[in-house]
């Protein structure tokens, strides 16, 4: 069945505290998938500006792109991983903001969690 885009309205909601709200569990999977893409993508883009002090990460939507090839690129084995793993989330991230079926979201959820807790792992030590 395809998506009921106002559920992400009524998340919305819910989320700022409002009482009365009933929101439905693929909303909350969506939101979570996605917020997961952004959690790891914009410690990974901090980590290469502040920490490997990359003077070259563009402006705009290709930033993204910037970043997971970045760390995919790199001869280091946990950060080529990291560029997998954030490729990996962008692509799931673009599904559930986007289309209006995902088949398996609740286990796309769960692997995504875990792609973005290693990243996250590693880029905090």
């Amino acid at each position: 069945m395809s998506f009921d885009w106002t559920e992400y309205f009524n998340l919305a909601k819910e989320l700022s505290g409002q009482k009365g709200i009933v929101v439905s569990k693929e909303a909350k999977l969506r939101a979570a998938i996605s917020r997961a893409y952004y959690a790891a993508y914009c410690k990974a883009r901090n980590y290469l500006r502040d920490v490997i002090k990359d003077s070259q990460i563009p402006k705009g939507p290709n930033v993204h792109k910037y970043v997971v090839n970045k760390f995919k690129s790199d001869n280091r084995k946990n950060y080529r991983k990291i560029g997998i793993n954030l490729d990996r989330l962008r692509i799931d991230r673009n599904m559930a903001d986007y289309d209006d079926i995902v088949e398996g979201i609740s286990s796309l959820y769960s692997t995504d969690l875990r792609y973005a807790q290693k990243i996250l792992s590693t880029l905090s030590k």
